[in-house]
């Protein structure tokens, strides 16, 4: 095969999506939200991996992280990693969503959070037991998963649309 056959393969395959999102709680446990002004609902900080630049799903997400609430905050550990199908309401490739464990912000670190207003119009911290009025099933699957890790303790969970698998 020659240089010119791999490229052209390579441009054949499919395409994902690649996110990362930072789980942030306060003292309370409650879950830091953030509210776009390009689509409804609400989400996690984070975004979309930059992977033309060699950016890797933890920088990612911390990039994100500083530029949507405005904190460089250095994240722990991975605590999920959710293959997500493409939707039929917004049409999209499929997506693989890394998720990790933002740590706890203390008064000061919230009151410091200053929104991207260009992509954000508010946050809010929620309670876990009500997360699921916020967020779209499977990124609410996603944080339960999430906050089962930081719970129980262990490695990152797999997951399919927010399911657990494997």
């Amino acid at each position: 095969m020659t240089l010119q056959d791999y490229a052209t393969y390579i441009a054949g395959l499919p395409r994902v999506l690649v996110g990362a999102a930072a789980l942030f709680r306060d003292a309370e446990g409650r879950v830091l939200l953030v509210e776009p002004n390009y689509r409804e609902g609400w989400a996690l900080p984070g975004g979309t991996v930059e992977s033309d630049t060699g950016e890797t799903p933890r920088q990612g997400a911390r990039r994100e992280t500083l530029e949507e609430i405005g904190l460089d905050i250095g994240l722990g550990p991975l605590l999920a990693v959710d293959w997500v199908p493409p939707g039929p309401v917004r049409p999209r490739p499929p997506l693989v969503a890394y998720l990790y464990d933002g740590g706890m912000l203390d008064d000061d670190q919230l009151k410091s959070i200053r929104l991207q207003e260009e992509e954000l119009l508010s946050w809010r911290l929620v309670a876990q037991a009500d997360l699921a009025e916020y967020l779209p099933d499977e990124l609410g699957r996603r944080i339960a998963a999430g906050l089962d890790v930081l719970a129980r303790g262990g490695g990152p969970v797999e997951l399919e649309d927010g399911h657990r698998v494997g």
